[in-house]
């Protein structure tokens, strides 16, 4: 087990989001940036029992969880999202302490990480999270998505073949990828069309990131 961290540690973690936070051009109110640093505080809680994210020091979970999570943010479209395939809750609850005005739904198959974001959203009082635990291609909601976002978790055409119907006609599918990408963009679904790849800011100790943004065609 890793030792605790030291109060110091967690001053330097709250410092390293301001800084970051600027960085990418956002401006978080306060009460929104202590949520932030309070998911973080709960996850190192959970993370000595369980083994849900094997970031376990304040500064590694700033840059990988908490600002990997925003740099999302700017890209986003309005409306109701979904983050499929969560995990510990990333990027879904930093993108919805930052969008408290907009529905999100968690969606994951994992019973403890559902419950630790579960766990979260109820403590911090993320009333418009909604969390899920269901397989991505199992999942059928009432009305799909204007907004799909999954750190991608197979190439493009697979990753579209699963949670392809969680998206709405005229919506968006953010797919955070790795720097080749574009060798996957060769194979989309015909009802899906590419329009923009971007390269997200790199974190510190992280790889690139790139966000391959999709659209669904709108039918009739």
């Amino acid at each position: 087990m890793p030792p605790e961290a030291a109060p110091g540690d967690w001053d330097q973690a709250r410092q390293q989001l301001d800084q970051g936070l600027a960085g990418l051009n956002l401006d978080l109110p306060t009460p929104s940036r202590d949520q932030l640093m309070a998911l973080l505080h709960l996850l190192t809680q959970w993370n000595r029992t369980y083994n849900l994210t094997a970031l376990r020091s304040p500064a590694q979970q700033v840059a990988g969880h908490l600002l990997d999570s925003l740099a999302v943010l700017t890209h986003l479209p309005p409306g109701r999202l979904i983050d499929v395939g969560t995990g510990a809750g990333f990027p879904g609850l930093p993108l919805a302490i930052a969008r408290p005005d907009t529905a999100h739904v968690l969606l994951d198959s994992n019973l403890k990480k559902v419950r630790f974001v579960q766990h979260a959203a109820l403590t911090l009082d993320l009333r418009n999270v909604e969390v899920v635990r269901q397989r991505a291609e199992q999942f059928q909601p009432e009305q799909p998505f204007p907004v799909v976002v999954a750190r991608a978790f197979a190439p493009l055409p697979r990753l579209l073949r699963l949670i392809g119907h969680l998206c709405a006609p005229g919506g968006r599918l953010l797919a955070l990828k790795g720097p080749a990408a574009a060798s996957e963009l060769t194979e989309l679904p015909a009802r899906f069309e590419h329009i923009d790849t971007l390269t997200l800011p790199a974190m510190a100790g992280g790889g690139q990131r790139t966000l391959v943004v999709l659209a669904r065609r709108a039918v009739g």
